[in-house]
């Protein structure tokens, strides 16, 4: 009996393969999903391999043949950038990085955009930029900042999935840091909203301490002025301020200190709505192998030791964090002060846009780690945490029919060209790893080859603020 017989004047999609990774289960396992065309959503899911003569005519098929198919990634963590900085990075040049890599979906932050996203108006701007752009679906955070309190239930309303805050200086004027009477303001405005608060969890109020190691290209001159205090004295404020605002979910953006595990274990225990994240440059970098005037790796906050990188893998598979993103945070090459390996005064951030599930799978199969937990951590959790989680995150019937193709044994080394982001710059070219994503699809369509790359390719992505 044929599959899938309905309306036969539909277009319709079979993807199938021997190694599919599909919800609740830890295993990959032979399977065909069934996709209408039209709408690009999941309408059948068959945990089997369907032979051609059970297969309607006339449709599109996708055969993964040895290879793994997985859920496209949901980046919850991007800065694209653009309008205003579109020289660091932009729409067309990150979502094409993101597809590069099996990302299917990523959230944009409200900074380091020109104008950032603090206001309906500004995110209409920033929606006109993106719109024809972008090789993956794109959803879009708000931004508190001082003084901005009464557009923070219109940005709601018009669809951003929450609002990320810094608590320290966040490096560009526009987006200036808020204090506890801003929060309190914003977290009274929010408490019964459909929406969460995500926090740049540093705050400096330590007294200063002497800094024997002054040399501004040693990175422990950089480690040393952002020490994990910083980061527990953040999510001290943080937790204290949700024993007010109870009904608010509260989020920590990049947890780099392991020092700060036991306060949100603590926090998670007493009921709080707390989650946490933390990134690929965590996981998989460590301080002791930063050489001297390597810029590159600088990030906000800092990477920590080894033993900390290892604390934090613990805390991963644990569950004390939730799940991991990129922190893609990109700018020009000039920026990075590269030549003149001058650490303190380069750009904090780290691009890895495309890495990422390559990343994890090297580090973490070393680790023990399956590919289905990979997938919680980069894919369906993250699709939760942005809202998204009724369409995005798995290979379920109703669910957006994005999917990745990939080689779980393949070995390749990261190279400048190869990376697809505008400034191509990043900490983990030279770096050998393993498992590469072959295709992408978003909606059954395919925006990413491994072979032709983007040849022949237009962007399909969506803005989704509903």
């Amino acid at each position: 009996m044929l599959v899938y017989t309905r309306s036969r004047s539909m277009t319709i999609i079979i993807c199938r393969g021997s190694q599919v990774l599909l919800p609740d289960s830890d295993s990959l396992q032979p399977a065909t999903i069934i996709i209408e065309g039209d709408s690009g959503k999941i309408v059948e899911v068959h945990r089997r391999l369907l032979s051609d003569e059970l297969l309607p005519s006339h449709v599109q098929l996708i055969d993964a043949g040895p290879n793994v198919i997985l859920p496209g990634l949901v980046d919850a963590h991007v800065h694209l950038n653009e309008p205003g900085r579109t020289d660091w990075e932009g729409f067309y040049t990150g979502t094409k990085a993101a597809a590069s890599g099996g990302v299917t979906t990523v959230v944009d932050m409200p900074l380091n955009s020109i104008p950032p996203t603090v206001s309906v108006g500004n995110l209409s701007v920033k929606r006109a930029s993106a719109h024809g752009q972008c090789f993956t679906d794109v959803a879009f955070w708000g931004g508190v900042i001082p003084g901005n309190q009464s557009h923070l239930k219109a940005l709601v309303e018009a669809g951003v999935k929450g609002f990320k805050c810094f608590l320290i200086e966040s490096g560009v004027d526009e987006f200036p840091c808020v204090d506890e009477e801003d929060l309190n303001e914003a977290m009274s405005s929010l408490q019964n909203e459909p929406t969460t608060l995500l926090f740049h969890a540093e705050l400096d109020n330590t007294p200063p301490s002497k800094n024997e190691e002054s040399d501004p290209t040693s990175y422990s001159t950089f480690l040393h002025s952002r020490p994990d205090a910083f980061e527990i004295n953040a999510i001290s404020l943080i937790t204290r301020l949700q024993t007010k605002y109870p009904n608010l979910p509260c989020h920590i953006v990049h947890l780099s200190s392991s020092k700060a595990l036991p306060l949100i274990r603590d926090a998670k225990a007493a009921g709080l709505k707390l989650s946490v994240e933390t990134c690929f440059h965590y996981l998989c970098l460590s301080a002791e192998n930063i050489p001297r005037g390597q810029t590159i790796a600088k990030c906000c906050p800092p990477i920590r030791e080894a033993r900390n990188r290892e604390l934090l893998w613990d805390a991963l598979k644990d569950g004390t964090i939730d799940f991991v993103v990129s922190d893609h945070s990109p700018c020009t090459t000039e920026l990075k002060k590269i030549d003149e390996g001058d650490v303190m005064g380069a750009w904090g951030g780290i691009s890895t846009l495309g890495l990422g599930l390559s990343l994890l799978w090297t580090e973490g199969s070393q680790r023990g780690i399956s590919l289905a937990q990979i997938i919680d951590w980069t894919s369906v959790k993250t699709a939760k945490h942005a809202g998204l989680s009724e369409r995005k995150g798995k290979l379920q019937t109703g669910y957006d029919a994005d999917l990745v193709i990939w080689d779980p044994d393949a070995e390749f080394a990261v190279t400048q060209e190869s990376l697809n982001f505008k400034n191509k710059v990043s900490p983990y070219v030279g770096l050998k790893l393993r498992g590469r994503v072959e295709k992408t699809f978003i909606r059954g369509s395919i925006v990413y080859d491994r072979i032709s790359g983007f040849d022949g390719l237009n962007p399909s992505g969506e803005l989704l603020l509903i």
